[in-house]
């Protein structure tokens, strides 16, 4: 068994695999990122072309709400509970919000082109 292929019954992870450790929808690799928070172009393994799916800028609207919300009631309660100085803040939650974010992306992008790929979503045509 390759570790890189989880076994599935059908050779095809779940959405949850797929999102937490990027693996491809149809067959299983680890090929879905080329980057930090960007697909690659295709599936090394299977080929399977991952520029046919558009997830858009959706993950990244939901995940600046919610981490943002996140970290100021984070905040506001060290604020309250502590009182550090402003400095403290700066150093606890920018590093805190960027790692949530770009690890959240990474996560959320590629649920959704597992779910697109699953659903056999694609572009609405009018008749």
């Amino acid at each position: 068994m390759d570790p890189d292929r989880p076994d599935t019954s059908k050779g095809q992870p779940g959405i949850a695999l797929a999102a937490l450790f990027g693996l491809c929808p149809q067959c299983g690799a680890k090929t879905l990122y080329a980057g930090v928070a960007r697909f690659a172009p295709k599936c090394r393994v299977c080929g399977l072309d991952f520029a046919k799916f558009d997830v858009g800028d959706g993950p990244a609207a939901f995940l600046i709400l919610i981490i943002g919300a996140l970290i100021a009631v984070l905040a506001i309660w060290v604020q309250l509970a502590f009182e550090p100085a402003y400095w403290v803040h700066v150093v606890l939650w920018v590093p805190l919000a960027t790692l949530m974010t770009i690890g959240g992306l990474r996560v959320a992008k590629a649920a959704l082109l597992a779910s697109e790929y699953r659903n056999k979503a694609g572009e609405g045509r009018l008749k």
